[in-house]
Formats: structure tokens, sequence, C-alpha cells
């Protein structure tokens, strides 16, 4: 990582003095908190700099960070403080919400994120599953599927590939995804209008978060699976103004009690300039018996003699898209 550039898996201590430095180069600095008696919570739900988080007895409180700059993300654990301050700059429509500033981001089990040279965006936090939703209408790009594979093997997450719409012609998607289902990848189809009473089942005791395009079901897989799912997005919506109803922030929703998903918006990229180039060798599960094998140590598996990755594609031990690929994500990670 580019040197002055602040890493979202290890979130700084709250009760210090630190600068963060903005796009445009300006520091911006986050005074020590008070020592009040904290009040501890989850945020389940983020949009911009204002967020969502419940309480253990269940109350929500709008909130919003300290400072200018923000690293909270949707599934963090943190501590607060109630504030009744009008001043405050929380854009709340509903009355019967209480306000609240975080004061402090509880360590990460995990963090899922994407990053190019000059920015992160959070995703999720403390997950164990990344949900990768793809449909066979419409077409849905590989790149994008193989670039968030490397950033769950980051993270240590399991990883469940969900076939959307197959209630329509599935042919091609299947060929597309036939490479991943061949190395291990858990790959199930379903039609998000009929029944997900499959997907239901492999949620269990995980905290997943869904991920995909936009167009790819996503929604409609979180309605099918919590009926009460278009009320809470509009609860959400009002809470946070945004003014939307569609997936626009992050929200994290409750399906048992060892069981919650995390719905993000779609995206259209997943930049991976935080990885290295070993990183996202690694992150291709397959080279695993392969790496360390090339005659030069410092091998790029282009053309170099001897590269066993390309031994491996001519053998048919390795499938010749995903080695195109890697070497597209690793000369661009952004």
């Amino acid at each position: 990582m580019p040197r002055g550039l602040y890493d979202p898996r290890h979130p700084r201590p709250v009760g210090k003095r630190f600068h963060l430095r903005g796009k445009s180069g300006s520091v911006v600095q986050a005074l020590s908190t008070p020592s009040n008696s904290p009040l501890h919570a989850q945020v389940v739900a983020a949009f911009g700099r204002q967020y969502l988080a419940k309480l253990p007895d269940g109350e929500m409180l709008a909130c919003l960070t300290r400072g200018k700059k923000s690293d909270v993300v949707c599934g963090d654990h943190v501590e607060l403080q109630r504030t009744g301050d009008a001043s405050s700059g929380l854009s709340i429509t509903a009355s019967n919400i209480g306000q609240a500033v975080i004061d402090k981001v509880a360590p990460r089990s995990s963090l899922l994120f994407r990053s190019d040279a000059f920015k992160q965006k959070l995703i999720a936090a403390n997950v164990t599953q990344i949900v990768i939703v793809v449909a066979t209408e419409p077409s849905f790009s590989d790149e994008l599927l193989a670039r968030c594979l490397v950033a769950a093997y980051d993270q240590h997450l399991e990883v469940l590939i969900v076939l959307n719409k197959c209630d329509l012609n599935a042919d091609a998607a299947r060929a597309q995804l036939a490479p991943y289902r061949a190395i291990g990848y858990r790959v199930i189809e379903l039609s998000a209008l009929q029944d997900v009473t499959r997907l239901r089942a492999l949620l269990d005791g995980h905290v997943s978060v869904l991920v995909g395009q936009s167009g790819m079901g996503k929604s409609t897989l979180i309605n099918g699976l919590l009926p009460d799912a278009q009320a809470a997005t509009r609860e959400i919506s009002t809470v946070l103004d945004s003014g939307k109803h569609t997936t626009t922030h992050a929200k994290l929703y409750r399906l048992n009690e060892t069981s919650s998903v995390i719905d993000c918006p779609g995206v259209q990229a997943f930049g991976l300039h935080h990885l290295s180039f070993g990183a996202i060798e690694q992150g291709f599960i397959e080279f695993a018996p392969y790496l360390g094998q090339c005659r030069f140590r410092d091998c790029r598996h282009l053309k170099e003699p001897d590269c066993a990755l390309q031994h491996a594609v001519q053998k048919g031990e390795i499938n010749a898209r995903r080695l195109e690929l890697f070497l597209q994500i690793a000369a661009n990670k952004a």
C-alpha cells in the first residue's frame, strides 16, 4: 500500500489524536472523546456518513461519527454516546428515533472492501461468508466474480455463488460458471421469484454479505428470505433521509438468532489496489500447487520460460480463461 494511505482493515483507536488525509490533501484532526459510559451497538445500515445502530434491546439510534471522515461500515460493533443536540448534523425525519455519536469501532474479525489508487470503499465488517449473486439474464462479468473471490480469500471468508433467475435459459451462465464448480466453489441455482429455501439453509450460522452487479436480483432474494424486508427498507430510508427505497445503502437483516445477511448496493467494479501481486496469486485458489514452481522466482506468468502456470494451462490442469483473468487483474488491480 502506498505510504500515507489509510488501511481500513486496522481501525485506529479512539481516545488519541490522529490525522486523516483527504482526497484534496487537506488534513482533518479527530479529537479525543469524552470518557462517559458508552453504549454498545451494531451498525445495521450505512448511508454516506449517517448510520443506523441497533442496541442489544432492539432500540435503533441514528448516528454520526466525530470529525469529518468516517471509517464505519455496516456490520461494525461500536461504542456510542446518546446526544439530543439538534445541531448534530443528522438528517432525521422519524421523530421517534434517538440520536447518537459513534466514539469507537471494535476490532473487526473481517472487513470486505474495494480500493483504487486513491481511496477505499468499505462494504461490510465482521462477515463470515460472501454470497456472490449472478444471473442468467443480464449476463454477468466473470472478471468481477474473480475479483470478489480474491477479496473473499484475503479475508478468509466462505464463498457461495448463487445463480439466480434459473427460470430463464441458464445454459450460457452454467457454462460460464463451470470452471468455478470444477475448482471447488459451491454454486447453487434458484429463482428468487419462486423458492429461496435452499439459499436460506446455506445462510444459517453465518453473517453473510450479498454482493453482485446491478440487475442480478439481490433485492428479490432478500424479499424472498425476509417478507418484511421492504417495510424495513422503507423505515431505514426514512430514518437516514435517503429518499430512496432501492438498495442505495448497505443494510443488515437478522434472519434468526445465529444468522444475518447484509445487502449492499450493486457494484460494477471491484478494485484490489490494496493487494499485492502475491496476494492476488493466492486468491486464485487452483494456482496453489504451482506457485513457487516457476524457473524464475519473480515470474509474472506471462511469457517467461518454464512458467508453471503456463505449463498447467497447456496440460489442461488450469482453465485458460482463469489465467487470463488473473493476468488482467494483476495488471490493473483497480
